[in-house]
Order: C-alpha cells, then sequence, then structure tokens
C-alpha cells in the first residue's frame, strides 16, 4: 500500500508539469530524483528483511522436518545410557562378591607373587566396565551417525518434492498462446479476485473502529496471529498456483513465496501476552472482579 500511495504521488507530480514554470518544474524533477532515491533504498531494505525472513522460515521447517528423527535418537540415547548404568549396577555387585574373596586371596597373592590374585574385585570391576563403556561408545556412535543420515534424506527428500522452495514444475508452452477475452458482452471488464479491494476494506475497518471497551481490543489483539496466518495463507496459495497453474515465470513464484515467509516471521504471536502483562491489573478487575462487578465498578474513573 505504501508503494501504491507513492506511485499515486509520482504521477500526480509528473501529470502536473505541464502546467509549471521552470522552477516548478526544476523541483518537481528534484523531488522526483528523490524519490526514486528513496523508493531505492526501501526495496534493499526490504529484500534484506525478506532475506532474514527466508532463513528464519527455513530454519524452523527444518527443525520440524527433522524433530521426529531428533526425537528417537534422543530416546536410543537414553537406552543407551540407561543401559551402561545397569551394566555398572552388575559390575559392581559381581565386583563386590569377589571382593570378599579378596581379602583372602590378596595376602596370598602378595606371598607367592602372583598380580591376578591381588585385588580380584577391584580388576574384575575395571573390565566389566572398560568393556561396556566400549559397547555405549559405539552405540551411541551408531545413534548419531542414523541420525545423521535420516537429516540428510530428509533434507533431499524436501528439496526433491519443493517443500523448501517453489519447484519449477509449470509446464509453459513453447510459443506465444494467444490471451483468451476477459470482457463479457457488455464490455465491462471481468476480475475474480482482488486483493487490493479487501485489504482497503480492512484498512477502511481500522480507521473507523471504535471499541466498546478495552477487552474488545484483548480479544482483537489475541486473535492477530489467526488473521496474519490467513494473509500469509493466501500469499501461500498464489505461490503454489503461480507454479503450477497459473502462466507465469517462476521468479513470480518465489516472490509469492517470499511473502509468505516475511508475513510468518510477523506473525504478532507476543502481542496478546505482552498486551496481558502491562494491563495485568485492568484485565484482572474485569476477569475476576471483587465481590461482583457491581461492586468492582466503585474503583471506576
Amino acid at each position: 500500500m505504501a508503494d501504491a500511495r507513492r506511485a499515486a504521488k509520482h504521477q500526480a507530480r509528473t501529470g502536473s508539469l505541464a502546467g509549471k514554470g521552470p522552477v516548478g518544474r526544476a523541483v518537481a524533477r528534484g523531488t522526483n530524483l528523490a524519490g526514486k532515491a528513496r523508493t531505492a533504498a526501501a526495496g534493499r531494505l526490504r529484500k534484506a528483511a525478506d532475506t532474514r525472513a527466508a532463513g528464519t522460515v527455513a530454519q524452523q521447517r527444518a527443525e520440524v522436518r527433522k524433530a521426529p528423527a531428533r526425537k528417537a535418537a534422543r530416546r536410543a540415547l537414553r537406552r543407551s545410557a540407561a543401559r551402561f548404568q545397569g551394566r555398572r549396577l552388575l559390575a559392581a555387585l559381581l565386583a563386590g562378591a569377589l571382593g570378599l574373596v579378596g581379602f583372602i586371596t590378596s595376602p596370598i597373592g602378595r606371598k607367592l607373587g602372583l598380580p591376578w590374585l591381588i585385588h580380584p574385585g577391584r580388576r574384575l570391576y575395571t573390565r566389566l566396565m572398560r568393556t561396556a563403556a566400549d559397547e555405549r561408545k559405539e552405540r551411541d556412535t551408531h545413534i548419531r551417525d542414523r541420525l545423521a543420515d535420516e537429516e540428510a534424506a530428509a533434507d533431499a527428500e524436501a528439496a526433491g518434492d519443493g517443500t523448501e522452495q517453489i519447484g519449477d514444475t509449470a509446464e509453459r508452452p513453447e510459443g506465444p498462446v494467444p490471451a483468451p477475452s476477459t470482457s463479457n458482452d457488455k464490455g465491462e471488464s471481468v476480475s475474480g479476485f482482488r486483493f487490493e479491494e479487501y485489504a482497503a476494506e480492512m484498512e477502511a475497518a481500522a480507521n473507523s473502529y471504535e471499541p466498546e471497551s478495552a477487552m474488545e481490543i484483548l480479544a482483537m489483539v489475541e486473535g492477530l496471529p489467526a488473521a496474519l496466518t490467513s494473509v500469509a495463507s493466501v500469499m501461500q496459495i498464489l505461490a503454489e498456483r503461480a507454479d503450477s497453474e497459473f502462466p507465469l515465470e517462476k521468479e513470480v513464484a518465489d516472490g509469492f513465496n517470499d511473502i509468505f515467509g516475511a508475513l510468518m516471521s510477523a506473525v504478532a504471536e507476543d502481542m496478546g501476552p505482552l498486551f496481558r502483562t502491562a494491563h495485568e491489573q485492568d484485565i484482572a478487575r474485569h476477569e475476576d472482579p471483587r465481590n461482583g462487578s457491581e461492586a468492582e465498578k466503585g474503583w471506576n474513573v
């Protein structure tokens, strides 16, 4: 909408150059150059923001895609650790039993010079724990390698089926195709979907919005994530149809997909908790009034 307003102002300045004098035309040209520079700067900032949003969305998608494999790997590592602790307990019991025998064999081993008779319980515990630690290390390495393979397979599958980015799947004709007529018998233009009209209605509704109470504003704020998600879904649908149904190039579909990512990253999920934190006492008077709502009205200012 900001781009549309800037374009309208530029068109108005350009159209009125003919009725101005030399000074007016020079000022208008300077204003146009400044407007172009501002538009270019806004485009660069928007491109950087879209790139950051795309990176955030891609990272979140990767986390969701790899979550099942990571959850299974964590369970397997916990089972491996529990098995190791079980082996440690068993080794302690066996070494303790053999250590009682060591009270008799250790003095004999020292006198006869036989090291294997000295501290047999301690030697058995060390051997069993070394074996258990080696087996646990081998199991954990196998689990982590399998996790890396599953994550790589998930990334490859996502890149293959086009979930990461709108794929170049649209079948385009080799030569130009005549466009069908978009007018009816009366010569009026036919349009099936004009997003700007619905957006203008939303803007008009926001300008004329007069809430009856602050609790109504709270309900509106808590409904913002769902509303922005719906708007983002519109961009996602347009991106998918632009690539699979509409006769458009891949760059256009990618543009819709970038807008979808930017809107999803801007979903106002923190507005509701922020509102409730800032107005905690005011909300408590409405949701949990003391001695009823009529009694609570005595504190109204």
